[in-house]
């Protein structure tokens, strides 16, 4: 029979621990030489290697949606941004909501990690996932995940095809469902504060939005009619004509040059052509921009069906003439500043085709002093000048702000037709004497005075000027202006 000695036992413990204490010491020896024989690249290599026989692999697969393109926004993204908001799970736990004094409903997000479970054709399930990094201190900077926000979709491997093929295209058709469905004019600004909706209103390029709801439409412009029809069929077939565009090889773009005196309505006319295509307004204030790069930054960040503005062309002192620009073969100064060249090549070069179905809308007071580069057709195709208010714009008007139609005219209102074309008084003057009254009577007779008033100072003016005129002297020499040369030959200043 076996008998356990004590004895035999602490021999056979000691003999364990020192082989153990052998074999740890072994380990450890050759773990460092291992280290130093193989580089960390190729001992990586041999885990993943063997690490395929040990783990079962997973049937899931996962598509990343980034916010952003290089510089341009991903679209994939901004379709699953508008079909998630109509998406509710039982099993989410936060979501972010928003209303503005300007919505008419709360609007619904995802908040940053939840998830939202979609199915597709009755038995495709498929998860999305919304994920943004965290945001660094002022003192930290990382490029590669600026501004990286991104939903991950994750689904089964077998359903790739009907995923790629199917589902992603019918998410794309539902947004743009239910973006015509909740379609608002919106006006985007550079470098702002601005928003009031429940995606933060700020794409990367650091640009806010507010919704635009400018009242003004054609039928309240205060135009020549023929003009007016002019402007909204341009309009129309422009919008029309993709595949003509395609055809000819043009760019799917058009530019306008609204120009006349101050309170004409070039503004007024620039909201009603967005409210007539339903397309979004870009403020671009080139005082904002530094440089060309930062130019063709901003172009690349507005969106299609979109109009881009450049108020007071005229005024920018930063747009120099041609002749005044630094040598183009100084690449790196001639883009490290805005200039004209710039500017003509973001209306009309290769960088205007970066996008479909634009507007470019340019106003000025004085159109003699634009350079002609900029005014020839392809970069402003449609000149409109805005003029003095005429007896049909009056007519609109007085319906506007008066009710009173052509069909029931006051009797004011032939008198100060006739006096409106003996003198040039804006749509905004008029507009302001139509507001000083609710009383239609005293309101007309203090229209009469205002433009009486007008029509004398006119006349005064134009006695002054012909009195100045016969009164001026003859321009002679005077004797210093006539001087000799060092050989006695006589020569004019004004030569």
């Amino acid at each position: 029979m076996f008998t356990l000695n004590p004895k035999d036992m602490s021999t056979t413990a000691s003999t364990l621990f020192s082989a153990y204490a052998s074999f740890a010491a072994s380990m450890m020896l050759l773990r460092s030489i291992t280290d130093q024989l193989f580089p960390y690249q190729f001992r990586s290599y041999i885990y993943s290697f063997f690490s395929h026989f040990f783990t079962t692999p997973s049937s899931n697969l996962t598509l990343i949606v980034e916010e952003c393109c290089g510089m341009t926004r991903n679209q994939v993204y901004d379709a699953a941004e508008v079909y998630l908001r109509t998406k509710n799970n039982p099993l989410t736990e936060r979501l972010k909501i928003s209303k503005t004094p300007r919505k008419k409903s709360i609007s619904i997000a995802m908040e940053k990690g939840e998830e939202i479970t979609d199915t597709y054709d009755n038995d495709i399930e498929l998860k999305w996932r919304f994920t943004e990094p965290e945001k660094k201190r002022k003192d930290e900077y990382d490029s590669a995940n600026d501004n990286k926000r991104r939903f991950e979709l994750v689904f089964d491997k077998k359903h790739k095809d009907i995923v790629m093929d199917s589902y992603l295209p019918y998410v794309f058709a539902r947004a743009k469902a239910i973006q015509e469905e909740e379609k608002v004019v919106r006006l985007y600004t550079r470098g702002s504060s601005l928003g009031d909706d429940d995606d933060n209103n700020r794409n990367s390029s650091g640009r806010g939005s507010i919704r635009m709801e400018h009242p003004s439409h054609f039928g309240t412009m205060a135009m020549d009619p023929e003009l007016k029809r002019m402007v909204i069929d341009d309009l129309d077939r422009f919008v029309r004509r993709r595949e003509f565009y395609k055809r000819v090889g043009k760019a799917w773009k058009r530019g306008y040059l609204l120009y006349g005196p101050p309170g004409t309505g070039k503004s007024s006319l620039i909201a009603a052509m967005a409210n007539h295509l339903k397309f979004d307004v870009y403020d671009l204030e080139l005082s904002s921009i530094h440089s060309n790069c930062d130019l063709r930054r901003v172009l690349l960040s507005t969106s299609n069906r979109s109009i881009l503005v450049i108020e007071d062309i005229d005024c920018c002192a930063k747009v120099q003439t041609r002749g005044s620009e630094p040598d183009p073969r100084m690449y790196q100064a001639h883009n490290n500043r805005l200039t004209l060249s710039g500017l003509l090549n973001f209306i009309d070069g290769l960088w205007s085709s970066c996008g479909d179905e634009r507007i470019i809308v340019f106003t000025t007071n004085h159109k003699d002093r634009l350079d002609p580069a900029l005014l020839r057709p392809g970069r402003m195709d449609m000149h409109i000048h805005m003029l003095y208010c005429t007896p049909s714009g009056f007519r609109v008007l007085a319906s506007n702000y008066l009710g009173i139609h052509e069909s029931n005219p006051h009797l004011l209102c032939r008198e100060i037709e006739g006096l409106i074309e003996c003198t040039e008084v804006t749509p905004a003057e008029v507009a302001e004497e139509l507001m000083k009254s609710d009383d239609v009577d005293v309101t007309l007779k203090g229209l009469v005075n205002f433009l009486k008033k007008k029509v004398d100072n006119d006349k005064m003016k134009e006695q002054g000027t012909e009195k100045t005129v016969d009164q001026e002297p003859e321009n002679e020499p005077f004797p210093d202006d006539y001087l000799h040369d060092a050989y006695g030959y006589g020569f004019s200043l004004f030569d």
